[in-house]
């Protein structure tokens, strides 16, 4: 059983007081990112700021690098982005919703005549929107397994990939993969939603764009909505940051701040999860009630490989499948740590049926978020859990 792969992909950390660090443990980065150079007196985050209008020099109006307006200025934001940034190794844009964040790289990337490719067993929210509204505007909708097949990738103009996969938990070599795509003069962009950048940084691994919902690890105490994207290609940042000014889809300042203030707590959280999902997902292999199980950090797992390569760290994600719904039904009613809940990678362990969402899941598959309860505590609430939903 291996719970970490910390050696997968190395990340350097620049300092944000000037400078050049050498390269950092995840625990000192998450704390440090983002935040100003010390100045005597002041916090070390800086307060939100609210303002929706600034004040414009009377005579010259608005002034290249002095806030304006609050749609395309504000400097709490920016320390969030510069955050997240950092941590993904690329610059940032921050949306008010994961939704927000990959409608943005799809819409704004994609004209008539154009074609993307999907992960058919990825948030089925993503699907849901391409098949709505894409064709209407001439952009051709395809799908394929996270785990393959995959196609050829002739004339794709934007592959996304969600690795490992929600709620499947498949996990795709997104090296592999960016290299065809770009071979064929397509974009590529990851949904880094359930590793966060601690675990799997897509920008390194060759992806144009690291899309994410901020909503769950990252900020991982379940009371605001985020997303943002990630780029280096200084063209593509124009254009998702365009796309944000003209829609308006930003975060409110205090949503970023409160954002910002979780991220030094990420490395902490994740290692807990993680260590959960390891026991947690050894017991539910061995439980009679269970008839499947899958965790990309457990070994004999089909994503476990593929997952070791490129993973610094795998998430607290497990999904299990029980004989159907009344079994999770007696699940849910006899566990009293395991709250009831859609999202994933809270402080709290939660559970959620996918199929009463619309998945393409059995009635009993469970996707199971780890929280940060005290590892002995999780495991034997679950196993009297399990127990019951034998009946």
């Amino acid at each position: 059983m291996t719970s970490e792969f910390r050696d997968a992909t190395a990340a350097p950390a620049p300092s944000p007081h000037g400078g050049s660090w050498p390269p950092r443990g995840d625990g000192t980065r998450v704390v440090h990112a983002g935040v100003p150079a010390p100045v005597a007196g002041e916090p070390f985050l800086p307060s939100p700021v609210f303002g929706a209008p600034y004040h414009l020099d009377p005579v010259a109006g608005p002034q290249p690098g002095v806030d304006g307006y609050g749609r395309t200025d504000n400097r709490t934001y920016r320390l969030l982005e510069q955050a997240i940034g950092e941590l993904e190794g690329g610059e940032c844009v921050v949306f008010a919703s994961g939704m927000a964040a990959i409608t943005a790289v799809l819409l704004a990337t994609l004209r008539g005549g154009d074609t993307v490719v999907l992960p058919g067993d990825g948030y089925f929210l993503t699907r849901a929107f391409a098949a709505e509204h894409l064709p209407g505007r001439g952009i051709e909708v395809r799908t394929m397994p996270t785990a393959g097949p995959y196609p050829t990738f002739d004339g794709v103009r934007l592959l996304l990939l969600e690795t490992p996969s929600n709620p499947g938990l498949d996990v795709c070599d997104v090296a592999d993969l960016a290299a065809r795509a770009h071979a064929r003069r397509g974009l590529v962009a990851v949904d880094n939603t359930t590793p966060t950048p601690l675990g799997q940084r897509p920008l390194d691994l060759g992806a144009d764009f690291s899309v994410a919902s901020a909503t769950k690890a990252l900020t991982g105490h379940s009371d605001m909505l985020l997303g943002y994207v990630c780029a280096r290609d200084p063209e593509l940042l124009a254009t998702i940051r365009t796309w944000r000014a003209r829609t308006g889809g930003i975060p409110g300042a205090f949503e970023a701040w409160l954002a910002h203030r979780s991220l030094g707590t990420l490395d902490l959280r994740l290692a807990r999860q993680t260590a959960n999902a390891a026991a947690v997902s050894e017991l539910l292999a061995g439980h009679p009630a269970v008839a499947s199980v899958r965790w990309p950090g457990r070994a004999g797992d089909p994503a476990y490989e593929a997952a070791a390569r490129q993973m610094r760290r795998v998430p607290g994600v497990v999904t299990f499948t029980l004989a159907d719904k009344a079994a999770v039904d007696r699940f849910l009613a006899a566990s009293e740590l395991v709250f009831a809940a859609t999202s994933f990678g809270g402080l709290h362990t939660t559970a959620d049926r996918r199929a009463q969402w619309g998945d393409d899941a059995p009635e009993g598959l469970v996707r199971f978020s780890c929280g940060v309860e005290d590892t002995a505590d999780l495991v034997a609430d679950v196993r009297r859990a399990l127990d019951a939903a034998l009946g």
